[in-house]
């Protein structure tokens, strides 16, 4: 069975998620996206929990995962939640995020007593600590020995493993003590695979994708995510094969190409000053030459400092990975409709040519990945059949995000890799 499986979102209790991220709402575009196992999102926070006991119920089939009691499509979900510890390590205050997957509801109610003591869940869906990573791990792994643990979008500048502003540079120095229980990174928007295997340390380590969604639209929700091949469905088999990187079952992951993220390269939003290359980034010494402030330094950048291979290599044993893109922003690109808002993406045009391609095809993956290129071209636009095309030949012309700011997708190609690139329009250039 060939599992799509995206293992971080929130709840509409998170901080700037929408109001629309109920169980249902997530089940029904999970179901449009090819979605067929979600992470639950913020199970820690005693509404989110409520609602979750009230709307889930234990597979019988799939033992650790839930359903939906009534109705649904079908769409399985993993219990999960994220949390923020707060403390001082080398006299520098350290901000990270972390992702806790569970077996059950009842290991997320007695994860809630215990972690009670060290802040205010019913704050946020995504609570902030005031604990060590290493203290967190060991409660978590003390209550159940089936619970996992891995950092959430490792390299964001902020609150993160690796960020720039308010991470570490190894594993160990988060982790400490408790590093032995780390088994996977979640690379998060800005970087992908191939930055990530620049770093040995990181060689051990399941390469996990996921949409950390605050929305539940298909432009949000499962843009990355993990494909297993499982022949039993349980979360403990699920657990098991990310514990071991299991070549043979975790087939690959899916990203946006990194430049989509919103933290690829640096730049200073408030002073719209960016993107800026890694070099030009250098340079000036990370200040805006606008106001003279920090810059907010890129993944991109991040990744060179801590790299110790070149750009290209390719580890032993590594997890394949296919770059998408959500499939309303193609089509929003291709009808020439600037995208500046998730009002634009949902608009008529948009949503009804979504619409009639799912008819089509089933599902958002299988219009991204697999289904033939002449037969889209059947039912659609040209530009967005290459648009596709392009996709996955990894030919997409995007121009980095930065501080915040999504990449921007072009309806343009590079004609050369020079400083000073020409271009050609989209509908001048032949598929080869």
């Amino acid at each position: 069975m060939r599992l799509y499986a995206d293992l971080q979102i929130h709840s509409k209790y998170s901080g700037a998620t929408s109001s629309r991220m109920e169980i249902s709402e997530i089940e029904y575009f999970a179901s449009l996206k090819g979605l067929n196992l979600l992470g639950t999102g913020d199970a820690l926070h005693p509404y989110w929990l409520r609602d979750l006991e009230r709307n889930l119920v234990e597979d019988g089939d799939a033992q650790g995962l839930y359903r939906i009691k009534e109705g649904g499509a079908g769409t399985l979900f993993l219990v999960q939640t994220e949390v923020a510890t707060v403390h001082e390590y080398m006299r520098k205050v350290r901000r990270i995020h972390h992702v806790i997957l569970m077996e059950s509801l009842e290991v997320a109610k007695q994860l809630q007593e215990l972690l009670s003591n060290y802040g205010d869940l019913s704050s946020d869906g995504r609570p902030v600590l005031s604990i060590t990573p290493s203290e967190l791990v060991e409660i978590v792994m003390s209550l159940d020995d089936h619970n996992f643990v891995f950092p959430a979008h490792a390299w964001t500048p902020w609150w993160s493993l690796f960020g720039a502003f308010s991470g570490v540079d190894t594993v160990e120095e988060c982790y400490e003590d408790m590093s032995h229980h780390i088994h996977a990174i979640e690379t998060g928007l800005s970087s992908d695979p191939p930055m990530n295997w620049r770093l040995s340390s990181l060689d051990r380590y399941l390469l996990i994708s996921s949409s950390d969604a605050h929305s539940p639209y298909p432009f949000r929700l499962g843009r990355e995510a993990i494909v297993f091949n499982v022949e039993r469905l349980s979360y403990r088999e699920l657990i098991a094969l990310m514990r071991r990187r299991d070549k043979d079952h975790i087939l690959m992951t899916l990203e946006v190409p990194p430049s989509y993220g919103k933290y690829h390269w640096s730049g200073h939003r408030r002073c719209g000053y960016g993107p800026v290359s890694p070099a030009e980034a250098r340079r000036i010494g990370y200040r805006c030459p606008v106001c003279g402030k920090r810059l907010t330094k890129g993944v991109e950048d991040r990744v060179e400092e801590l790299a110790d291979r070149p750009y290209g290599y390719v580890p032993e044993g590594a997890i394949d990975f296919r770059y998408v893109l959500p499939l309303q922003e193609l089509i929003a690109l291709s009808l020439g409709i600037e995208v500046t808002s998730e009002r634009r993406l949902n608009s008529g045009e948009v949503v009804e040519e979504y619409q009639m391609l799912i008819r089509r095809f089933g599902d958002e993956y299988r219009v991204l990945l697999e289904a033939p290129i002449n037969e889209i071209s059947e039912v659609t636009n040209a530009n967005l059949s290459r648009l596709i095309s392009r996709l996955r030949s990894g030919k997409m012309e995007i121009t980095p995000g930065y501080d915040g700011v999504y990449g921007r997708l072009n309806l343009w190609r590079a004609t050369r890799t020079t400083e000073n690139r020409s271009y050609t329009r989209l509908e001048d250039y032949s598929e080869q």
